[in-house]
């Protein structure tokens, strides 16, 4: 005979040992406890009464303990949904949607795909209720059938749901699986090209390879026997109200030789209190001795490279031999230039010293983990092996040291595109010019914490190289260096990093995945489902391990943010109104650790005395005017496009259940949330 089973385990219990449950206060079930019974007890207690105490006290207490802990639950879930709901209704309230893009052709496509799936889940429950759960096979012999003998048909449903299958049979499964095949196989090429990049970083961190300065290590304590040549700073920002303090301070702490550095900042803000504020800001530092200027261009023509190329065709520049450039929210060490300069002395054909960038806020909230994550990969992997093994990267435009010579020789900033930054670098690596990558220099900043900021950077970042393709690939193919090289622009550079990775992202998990539910004969293999993604998520988190325990809403992510990437490079590849636009990425003005602030604090007192009566007050009132309307213009905004593939991935979830589909079920709900969250702006800065 099979012994009892018991509730909690299946297990047999030792007979005679019962549990005696006591309580301290009968009021508060948090504090119940099991416990094992003394001898004395066991003396007591009589066999029967040992089985009424199991049956009477040991279950109903532990079943009251159970029902206490689901209590709880359910009401950590009633309020979780509670404020999500509030959310939603204060999102709906605002009416700020990303109206920008609504109307687009990519968005009216995907409106499509939704209302397909829709009505093809209504057709789908409805056979599943009428017992429809024949294989393909057997419903094509059916509609044979019933084309054969018309008045065999028992009503339209049945005559409509057999031809849909058959055409999904011929059509729509062929099609789809040809679709999944071609992104299996740029999967596994792209996965070569990261493993292969993962290897060469850890070849070079186990023999500890780095650039190396032919005069030996650099003295940074070193005075007047150093190397000093003329340095050019450039700082391009443009309404840069939040940083452009932190900004002038740290450049103007730079160490380096006064007669031999010049500071120019380049305002193109278009707000006179702006200006007013950068260039009070740039004359404090003037009586302080520091060689700085400051220039404003009434016409923002070319945007970021417009300026930069009309910076550079100032008549002193051709006393300079460097320049250095930084974004407005950059905060370089004071030993910065000496860290980087002295790598081009003695080696003439080096046209590039790049530094690697580090972020105050990386731990701000959930988005700027995730960006972290996909940017250390960037640095620690692609550029510094690229930088070792190939001298050729694409410039990050900021935080890099050019030689001049290298810059006017490869035809100057030109503005062409708005990736002027990856334009100079290609042109630059056609002429011969070689890059060093320093990885252990790091340049301080702040990634995008709102996720409005963050998916226009992302469309910028990822538009413009599309363009930039065709505008340089004839170059390349007419270049004269080598055919690996060229071979290294156009597939790896250009295709492989910049276009095929959103392409099959995006076409397999956002539409060939949710649209196969629909079309059982294409359904992808359950590897296809969890591997490509969690080995794509695993590669690109190896460089940072304490973000180990994000990798699950990373991996969502990433498929997510694949919407706004692929349409941004079909923008660019197609040369779409999109790919023009140029956006400034809002900065919330974090400083290092509080370090700039001390910068700005150590300046002579006596500059306050020299200043016009109540000029610092005036100063006050206008940051606090300034800061006040900017926190105004915030809001949080519902995103159409990623509500739309929402709805898609949800309605795919539920047609999975009909087919029992575990994997794929859990994928698609989880996905089609992580969608929600974010198309409700869920994700990053929450402005209340």
């Amino acid at each position: 005979m099979a012994p009892p089973f018991t509730w909690w385990g299946g297990k047999e219990t030792q007979r005679g040992t019962p549990v005696v449950v006591k309580m301290e206060n009968p009021n508060n079930w948090s504090m119940v406890e099991l416990e094992t019974p003394s001898e004395d007890d066991s003396f007591l207690l009589t066999k029967g009464e040992k089985v009424k105490n199991k049956n009477a006290k040991q279950l109903t207490w532990v079943l009251l303990l159970k029902a206490h802990k689901a209590a709880g639950c359910l009401t950590s879930i009633a309020s979780a949904l509670f404020s999500f709901g509030s959310v939603i209704r204060r999102r709906v309230a605002t009416g700020k949607t990303d109206s920008s893009t609504s109307n687009s052709w990519f968005y009216s496509c995907i409106k499509v795909f939704v209302w397909f799936s829709l009505i093809l889940l209504g057709f789908e429950i409805a056979a599943y209720y009428k017992g429809w759960h024949f294989n393909t096979y057997d419903l094509h012999i059916q509609h044979l059938y019933t084309l054969a003998n018309p008045l065999a048909v028992k009503g339209v449903f049945d005559l409509l749901y057999s031809i849909w299958v058959v055409v999904r049979v011929e059509y729509f499964a062929p099609i789809l699986k040809s679709l999944a095949n071609v992104c299996i196989v740029l999967f596994f090429i792209q996965s070569l090209d990261r493993l292969i990049l993962c290897l060469g970083c850890l070849w070079i961190r186990i023999w500890k390879i780095k650039p190396v300065l032919k005069d030996g290590p650099v003295d940074l304590e070193d005075g007047d026997g150093g190397y000093y040549p003329m340095v050019l700073v450039q700082i391009p920002m443009c309404n840069e109200k939040e940083v452009y303090q932190q900004a002038i301070a740290a450049m103007s702490s730079l160490e380096w030789p006064k007669s031999k550095l010049l500071i120019q900042i380049l305002d193109d803000s278009d707000d006179s209190t702006t200006q007013m504020l950068i260039k009070e800001e740039v004359h404090k530092w003037q009586k302080d001795g520091v060689n700085i200027v400051y220039r404003h261009r009434v016409i923002r023509e070319g945007y970021k490279a417009g300026n930069l190329k009309s910076a550079m065709n100032c008549s002193y520049v051709k006393d300079y031999e460097f320049v250095a450039i930084f974004d407005a929210d950059f905060q370089p060490s004071p030993d910065f230039l000496k860290r980087t300069v002295p790598y081009f002395k003695d080696n003439e054909d080096i046209g590039l010293v790049q530094a690697r960038w580090s972020f105050v806020n990386k731990e701000e909230n959930l988005l700027t983990r995730l960006q972290h994550i996909n940017l250390a990969f960037h640095f620690e992997v692609e550029q510094q092996v690229n930088g070792i093994f190939l001298n050729f990267f694409g410039f990050n435009g900021t935080a890099g040291v050019w030689r001049i010579k290298a810059l006017e020789g490869s035809g100057g900033w030109l503005e062409r595109t708005t990736v002027e930054d990856m334009d100079i670098a290609v042109r630059a690596h056609l002429h011969g010019w070689k890059f060093i990558f320093l990885n252990d220099v790091e340049c301080q900043c702040e990634v995008p914490e709102s996720y409005e900021a963050y998916r226009k950077q992302q469309h910028r970042w990822h538009s413009r190289p599309m363009q930039l393709f065709r505008l340089c690939f004839p170059a390349i193919v007419e270049s004269n260096i080598s055919i690996w090289k060229k071979g290294n622009l156009i597939f790896l550079f250009f295709l492989l990093r910049k276009l095929i990775l959103p392409f099959y992202s995006f076409t397999l998990f956002c539409i060939i995945l949710p649209m196969t539910m629909f079309v059982p004969e294409a359904t992808l293999p359950t590897w296809v489902v969890s591997y490509i993604p969690a080995t794509m998520s695993f590669l690109n988190i190896l460089p940072s391990p304490k973000s180990f325990p994000f990798i699950v809403p990373y991996l969502l992510f990433e498929n997510t943010m694949s919407v706004t990437k692929f349409n941004a490079m079909i923008s660019g590849l197609f040369q779409l109104g999109s790919s023009y636009e140029w956006i400034v990425t809002k900065k919330s003005g974090r400083s290092s650790e509080g370090d700039l602030s001390l910068l700005v604090d150590e300046k002579p007192k006596h500059q306050r005395g020299t200043s016009e009566p109540n000029l610092g007050d005036l100063k006050e009132e206008i940051k606090q005017k300034a800061r006040k309307s900017s926190w105004k213009k915030k809001h949080n905004r519902i995103y159409t496009k990623e509500l739309a593939l929402a709805f898609l991935l949800l309605t795919a979830a539920v047609r999975s259940l009909l087919s029992a589909q575990g994997i794929h079920f859990y994928f698609l709900l989880f996905q089609g949330i992580s969608f929600l969250l974010v198309g409700l702006d869920l994700i990053g800065e929450q402005v209340d």
